[in-house]
């Protein structure tokens, strides 16, 4: 791929988008400015970097022409008395090698995105977007929404910080543990996206899984004492330890049981398991969900997995959370410790959830179960199914391998 295609610009805007506002805004106070300075930057990138040629650091190419877009905005912008203050936040330009974000810029925009006034959905989706730099019909799949109704939510978030004078920051010590469980979730849903894309060229978004990781071990700092980070930290590094192995050499999604495990990042293993020991107290969803990880980290094969501890560990995590995409991942687990006509009859109780309509996981799955019941020629169906919708191209070309497998079964 060359240089400045806009497929790369896109990497850079996945990789860098979260960052730039992050900085932008601490330097601003603005977090909306910060974001359109941010947006008003990659389009200059796609306009000059083919013809112009790229950048030695991209990152900081955009970070320096958000900033200067920002100033230049707020000088204008400086002659009404109430943007007077505004203009003085942002300090002189710099060249684009001093463009060095300060290292939580990101913990206090996920702080700022989870403050009380904010609802819980738009806290989550503002992290998506600003944090993340997910876009709205990305946010909008992750929270199984109608694309207009995420926009709207993020609209009036922004809206509301900014009414409000919701400030860019850590909150003090006797503020923290209320903001925590929404900061946690939204640090996994981070993790989350890194680790299996919704959408895009790649499947694994490896700056976004490090980001979540680092921040883990932020909030863990900032709370020595609460669990529910430490669980959270022990779940991300135990999934993360299998990153590596994810994807073949040739850019192909491997699932779990062909992956080499002599080849899994055995210290983040001991230190996801040590994180689990430290966290045996927390209540939330965390800790079944480490257990989880934890039971596939620790299995010497396949073939050796607790599959009753994994089924425990879904069975513990309802308790939690009550989500269709649980549910049909708790199917899978049913059909390792029961069978998979078990398996299949699991997914049926979740297959018509309203929340999963236009999804490729319901059809996936069950031709996934079908393939392995020896059932090939119902597993074709579904996995044509789920070619349908699927909107991740690694996941695509996943499927449309175990596609040509079941069909050359059938012949």
């Amino acid at each position: 791929m060359r240089h400045g295609s806009t497929a790369t610009i896109d990497a850079v805007y996945r990789a860098e988008f979260g960052r730039a506002v992050a900085t932008v805004a601490a330097l601003t106070g603005d977090i909306g400015l910060a974001e359109d300075a941010v947006q008003e930057a990659f389009a200059d990138a796609v306009r000059t970097w083919p013809e112009r040629g790229w950048p030695t650091n991209p990152g900081a190419w955009i970070t320096t022409g958000a900033r200067h877009r920002a100033l230049d905005r707020l000088r204008r912008e400086s002659a009404r008395a109430d943007k007077e203050h505004g203009a003085a936040l942002l300090r002189p330009p710099v060249e684009e090698a001093e463009v060095s974000p300060v290292t939580d810029d990101q913990l206090r925009m996920i702080f700022t995105c989870c403050h009380p006034a904010l609802s819980p959905p738009s806290q989550v989706a503002l992290t998506l977007r600003l944090v993340c730099g997910l876009r709205t019909a990305e946010i909008a799949r992750l929270f199984l929404q109608p694309e207009h109704t995420v926009a709207q939510r993020l609209s009036r978030a922004k809206a509301k910080i900014r009414q409000a004078g919701i400030p860019l920051r850590v909150p003090p010590p006797h503020l923290l543990a209320d903001r925590v469980p929404v900061v946690l979730a939204c640090v996994y849903l981070v993790f989350t996206e890194g680790y299996s894309a919704t959408s895009g060229q790649v499947a694994v978004r490896a700056e976004l899984c490090d980001e979540a990781i680092r921040l883990g071990r932020l909030v863990c700092g900032l709370l020595p004492g609460e669990s529910e980070a430490r669980a959270l930290l022990a779940l991300m590094l135990l999934q993360d330890s299998r990153r590596a192995q994810r994807l073949s050499d040739d850019e192909e999604l491997v699932p779990l049981e062909d992956q080499d495990r002599t080849r899994w990042n055995r210290p983040a293993i001991a230190a996801g398991l040590s994180c689990l020991n430290a966290a045996t107290d927390a209540t939330g969803p965390y800790l079944a969900q480490a257990r989880i990880a934890a039971a596939h980290a620790s299995a010497p094969s396949w073939s050796e997995t607790d599959w009753h501890a994994v089924l425990s560990g879904y069975d513990e995590l309802l308790e939690h959370i009550e989500s269709p995409v649980i549910r049909v991942n708790r199917a899978v687990a049913v059909g390792f410790a029961h069978g998979f006509p078990a398996g299949l009859a699991a997914l049926d109780e979740v297959a018509t959830d309203p929340r999963l309509a236009g999804t490729h996981l319901v059809s996936a799955t069950r031709a996934d179960l079908l393939r392995r019941a020896c059932r090939p020629r119902e597993a074709a169906e579904h996995y044509r199914a789920a070619l349908a919708s699927v909107g991740n191209e690694q996941a695509r070309r996943f499927l449309t391998r175990r596609l040509t497998e079941v069909e050359n079964r059938i012949l």
